[in-house]
């Protein structure tokens, strides 16, 4: 090794300590600043007279999260239900053959027909049960010729008793005979009558009057006790609506309540009346059927689809956003600060739904501050900043 090389070692020696008592310099200075620091805090708080968390108290503020409620108020609202539902007859009657039944000879009706009652829909061959009847008034005239014969055979022996000619059991026997011959033409008249009942029930008949609404034979036809409905009338021609209303609504409608009804395909509107209300709520759907009367007018047609714009009455009540309602497998719920700032969880049960909302049937009176949005974010128990819904802060 030569000198320069020394030298150069010897150099790079001193730069290195060099170095290293500049970083343990500035290791000093830093603790040394941290230590003047707390020094100077410290003596602040003591002169304030205040807690060492104070100067961190503005940091926690801003970890309360700040939610915007309002008061709702109770408003006087219109109790309109919309709903949809099917059109029918409100008193169906089918008809089918009450008779033997037989050939159908003719059909001189058609649907959307009005029909009287005890108008023939349907008339049925008779020939066969006509010969029948002959036959019946026939044996009616032979039991009655055999009855007279009896009788006259009873005056003449009365007349021989007092002279000895003829028995006392001679005339029981007659008695007898006379009384036999009498019932048998009661029998023969029970069954003409009988007869003539059958052909009187063989054609098919308007039980009531009302409008056709359908026929299922045809001239030709076979018809029998299993033949099933034939024909269909609406009694008087009334209609109403079964309309599928949700089980909380339906409770709110009183038997009465009118309604405008608008079948599908038409822009007309009828007036309708409930008159009855199903007493069974469908477990799938949480529906019932509220029953709504009317008159008959062509463009009714059963079997159709309408809507229908229920009047329930007027309803005082709070009216909240569709965002302030929560809902779990609990129930609806909403989320009220109290005075202590704190959210709190309060049950309601949901009324009716309008343009502008939805009612709250019962478990609020309006007054409570009620966490407008974001109520799924919080939980029950926690303390939130309330700001009124027009921005400003709401103390306890």
């Amino acid at each position: 090794m030569n000198y320069e090389t020394r030298m150069e070692l010897d150099d790079a020696a001193r730069r290195s300590d060099m170095l290293d008592d500049d970083a343990g310099r500035k290791r000093k200075m830093r603790i040394a600043l941290g230590v003047a620091v707390v020094a100077i805090i410290v003596a602040a708080v003591m002169m304030s007279g205040g807690e060492a968390e104070a100067p961190f108290a503005g940091q926690d503020e801003g970890i309360v999260p700040a939610v915007t409620v309002f008061s709702p108020g109770a408003g006087t609202y219109a109790g309109i239900i919309n709903a949809t539902g099917t059109l029918a007859a409100r008193r169906e009657m089918p008809v089918g053959v009450v008779g033997e039944g037989g050939r159908v000879v003719s059909v001189p009706v058609e649907p959307g027909e009005w029909v009287a009652a005890g108008q023939v829909l349907a008339v049925i061959d008779r020939s066969v049960q006509e010969q029948q009847t002959a036959s019946s008034a026939a044996q009616v005239e032979v039991s009655q010729a055999d009855a007279d014969l009896a009788q006259s055979n009873l005056d003449r022996a009365l007349q021989l008793v007092d002279r000895g000619f003829v028995s006392q059991a001679d005339i029981d026997r007659l008695i007898a005979t006379r009384d036999a011959a009498v019932a048998r033409v009661r029998v023969a008249e029970a069954q003409f009558a009988e007869r003539q009942a059958r052909n009187a029930q063989l054609n098919i008949v308007a039980p009531a009057a009302g409008l056709l609404l359908t026929r299922d034979v045809e001239p030709g036809q076979v018809v029998g006790g299993g033949s099933g409905v034939l024909f269909s009338i609406a009694r008087g021609g009334e209609m109403e609506l079964l309309a599928q209303i949700g089980e909380t609504e339906l409770g709110s409608i009183p038997v009465g309540a009118t309604g405008q009804v608008v079948p599908v395909g038409t822009d007309q509107s009828f007036a309708c009346q409930i008159w009855q209300k199903s007493p069974v709520i469908d477990e799938m759907t949480r529906q019932g059927t509220a029953r709504c009367a009317m008159p008959f007018d062509p463009a009714l047609r059963p079997g159709g689809f309408a809507s229908i714009e229920i009047n329930s009455g007027a309803v005082v009540a709070p009216r909240l956003p569709e965002s302030a309602i929560l809902s779990d497998d609990r129930g609806s719920y909403v989320y009220v600060v109290d005075s202590d700032n704190r959210v709190v969880r309060r049950p309601v049960e949901l009324g009716m739904i309008t343009d502008g909302g939805i009612i709250i049937a019962s478990g609020l009176d309006g007054s409570e501050r009620i966490v407008a949005r974001a109520g799924g974010f919080l939980t029950e128990g926690e303390t939130v900043r309330p700001v009124a819904d027009g921005g400003a802060d709401q103390g306890a």
